[in-house]
């Protein structure tokens, strides 16, 4: 255990030092798996992981959901989406702010990254709130937080990343992310009103759309919203795989953005060429982090960690609570991803040996790893919001996240009481 637990100090010194953390933890995992074996058999074990994990069928998912992400983002799917949302709340006190966060629901559902679905929506419904005068923290907060709903509605990259990790089912992750989704969009809804009942002049009301614009606002998404219903729909009753669900997905994106003229050969070439960079990098993380993993299992972290719990007395549910704490905390250092791959390969087994399902525990993670995204100092999808927006202050940013932040607590402790919200789906699978 002291082995291990070293290890992941040595980890956490890298990354401070700007290493890249997908070397730095491949680097701590042969290092230390040779001090407890051979140097050897580290390499060995190392190379072995590389090669079986790089030729896995189900891990040519990561890439064929980014690339469907890219496509939706090319067709200019989010206007759309925004304008269904709009019709039906833009009359409504703080209606502009419920619209985005419906908007990012729908296009996290098929897009699938949190930063580009927060700097997606920024440039949609930004202009609109400015227009009718929204305070700038409510508006800048209401995209930041409906962005991050783009890593637990599936298709999800690091619900993925978390399956091939755990070798639990992506299928059920992804089926087990719609009602915790939902229930997301629902308590940031209650934020939005929360604020505007506080503050009216925070979120004034729109124009009222006639039924006749609202038809024809469904109309312009239905094959948006059949896109997405077509991928997961057919993972939900088996009739496909997730990896079979990703390579239609993407196909059905890239005919949607064909259709619609926002893809030629160049633009498909940019798209194609981002996603080979981008699956790169999520390899290297995830190759460094099996890497890590197989040394803290030789280490025997998680046994180890499951008697401390059982000397202490600590009840389960209360080590979940903190779990999700040391989370939380992480989460204002590290960024989503690199907080996932340094910390499941020690929690998981531990949570698995306490009796607890890792498809619910994978939904809790990503909650959770969505708190970080709006958590200071780092918050990501704040700066990415500061990145597209010149003129707003992070720190505005940040003070109008606060009601949408306790929201997600809030939720983050009901989905933790309530494993039924997140497990109904995949029971009936």
């Amino acid at each position: 255990m002291i082995a291990a637990l070293i290890g992941f100090a040595a980890v956490l010194i890298l990354a401070f030092m700007r290493m890249p953390l997908g070397i730095a933890l491949g680097i701590v995992g042969v290092i230390g798996f040779g001090e407890l074996a051979s140097y050897r058999a580290a390499i060995s074990s190392a190379s072995r992981l590389v090669i079986d994990s790089g030729q896995s069928y189900g891990l040519s998912v990561v890439p064929l959901f980014i690339l469907m992400g890219l496509m939706v983002e090319r067709g200019g799917m989010a206007k759309e989406l925004y304008r269904a949302a709009y019709v039906f709340l833009g009359h409504r006190k703080g209606g502009l702010a419920m619209s985005t966060i419906c908007a990012c629901g729908m296009f996290s559902a098929i897009c699938g990254s949190s930063l580009a679905t927060a700097a997606t929506m920024s440039k949609v419904s930004m202009p609109e709130m400015r227009r009718y005068k929204y305070d700038d923290s409510l508006a800048t907060a209401s995209i930041a937080a409906g962005g991050t709903l783009g890593i637990l509605i599936p298709p999800s990259v690091i619900l993925v990343i978390y399956g091939l990790m755990t070798e639990t089912s992506v299928g059920k992750l992804f089926v087990a992310g719609v009602l915790p989704g939902l229930v997301g969009v629902l308590f940031y809804l209650l934020a939005v009103m929360v604020v505007v009942t506080r503050n009216p002049a925070a979120g004034p009301a729109g124009d009222k759309s006639s039924w006749t614009d609202r038809l024809i606002a469904l109309r312009d998404v239905w094959t948006t919203l059949g896109l997405f219903i077509f991928v997961i729909g057919g993972i939900y009753v088996g009739a496909f795989t997730p990896t079979e669900a990703a390579g239609m997905g993407a196909a059905g994106a890239m005919l949607i953005a064909w259709r619609r003229g926002a893809l030629n050969i160049s633009s498909a070439m940019e798209v194609l060429r981002e996603t080979a960079v981008t699956s790169a990098k999520l390899f290297l993380l995830l190759f460094g982090a099996l890497i890590f993993s197989n040394f803290v299992n030789r280490a025997g972290l998680p046994p180890a960690l499951i008697d401390i719990v059982t000397n202490f007395d600590v009840s389960p549910l209360g080590v979940i609570f903190i779990i999700l704490l040391i989370y939380v905390l992480l989460g204002c250092v590290f960024e989503s991803m690199s907080m996932i791959l340094l910390t499941v390969p020690i929690f998981a087994p531990l949570v698995e040996g306490l009796g607890f399902d890792l498809i619910w525990f994978g939904i809790l993670v990503v909650v959770v790893t969505e708190i970080s995204l709006i958590t200071p100092p780092i918050g990501l999808n704040v700066f990415v919001l500061k990145g597209v927006l010149k003129d707003v202050s992070v720190k505005t940013i940040f003070k109008g996240v606060t009601p949408f932040w306790v929201a997600d607590i809030l939720r983050l402790t009901l989905l933790t009481l309530v494993p039924t919200i997140s497990l109904l789906l995949p029971s009936m699978m």
